[in-house]
């Protein structure tokens, strides 16, 4: 996949993700919005290459369909957050515009979910009263873990092997 390509794929799968493939989504049209898109920030220069893509390849790490809705929504909202600052009296970029909107507001908690990870990035756990806290909510959140659902799964799929009912 070229780097040229790389915002179209990203934008699909988002689309994909988010159910809006073969809705109301026009994909040729969306690849000509794109491809103006591109035009306008200059994006065959040869930097674009440099480190490689910014967005596809995190995606690699998200398997299961809600861990790539959290991602894919933070990535809708860093797109529009792009498109805030360019020229919006052009149509195509009013016109991806529209369709990220759209993708955004079908997730109203996927933001939060972000934002949740981002508070525990920030969390000091050096701090005496981030470990005493930590400390007291330790047993809850292991509790939390071995009622998880792949662990009921685990389970569930244990005792059908082993009963011959």
């Amino acid at each position: 996949m070229t780097c040229q390509t790389y915002s179209l794929f990203v934008l699909s799968v988002i689309m994909i993700y988010f159910g809006h493939f073969g809705n109301s989504l026009n994909l040729a049209q969306l690849q000509n919005d794109i491809d103006q898109l591109k035009a306008d920030f200059n994006s065959s220069h040869s930097d674009v290459a440099d480190g490689g893509p910014i967005f596809t390849e995190k995606l690699i790490n998200w398997t299961e369909r809600n861990e790539k809705r959290i991602i894919l929504s933070q990535i809708v909202s860093m797109y529009l957050e792009m498109l805030n600052t360019t020229d919006k009296s052009k149509v195509h970029i009013r016109n991806i515009s529209e369709e990220l909107y759209t993708l955004k507001n079908s997730l109203p908690d996927g933001l939060k979910k972000v934002k949740d990870l981002m508070d525990l990035a920030k969390l000091q756990m050096t701090d005496l009263k981030t470990q005493r806290k930590a400390v007291n909510e330790l047993f809850s959140v292991l509790q939390k873990l071995v009622e998880s659902p792949t662990s009921l799964k685990r389970k569930r799929s244990q005792s059908q092997r082993r009963c011959k009912c």
